[in-house]
């Protein structure tokens, strides 16, 4: 039983690993080509597209100006709408609220299931009026979104267009 769980938690790590070379990966601060500076409001993102060079490193400052809680998440669509189940069971579980986030029964139930962690490096969550930093490098040419999958935000159109040049 024990070789069935660790093979499981291997081969999930491994898919997980996967596509995220699939999008890009995390960067270097001391590889950083740009600074771009993100302001999230309620239903969109400024700016609301990003045009960006295969190869270049940037060093997303985003910061949630709006009322609720938001993510910055950098995937494909696929991609996104997979992770939109999860964002809806981080509020099924109360860690997701309106404008708050439960760190510490996030904290408790990633222990479970580490899809509530929302630990990855292509994505942040943040509160109202709280700022954080992604370093993003971008070597894939994937078709790629910023995008909000808080519950209902996709759907409302909070997603940024990421153009390759």
């Amino acid at each position: 039983m024990k070789k069935f769980i660790l093979l499981f938690m291997l081969v999930s790590n491994i898919s997980i690993a996967e596509s995220m070379n699939m999008i890009g990966e995390k960067g270097k601060t001391e590889e950083v080509d740009r600074v771009i500076e993100v302001k999230m409001y309620d239903t969109f993102y400024e700016p609301n597209e990003f045009k960006i060079k295969k190869n270049e490193t940037i060093k997303f400052i985003v910061h949630n100006y709006g009322e609720l809680v938001h993510e910055f998440n950098i995937a494909t669509k696929e991609m996104h709408l997979k992770h939109q189940s999860e964002m809806m069971k981080m509020v099924e579980n109360e860690i997701l609220l309106a404008d708050t986030i439960n760190k510490k029964k996030m904290k408790e139930l990633s222990k479970k299931d580490h899809a509530m962690s929302h630990t990855h490096a292509n994505s942040v969550l943040l509160e109202p009026n709280k700022s954080e930093e992604i370093i993003w490098k971008f070597n894939t040419s994937a078709e790629l979104e910023a995008a909000c999958n808080v519950p209902g935000h996709y759907e409302a159109g909070m997603i940024a267009k990421i153009s390759n040049i």
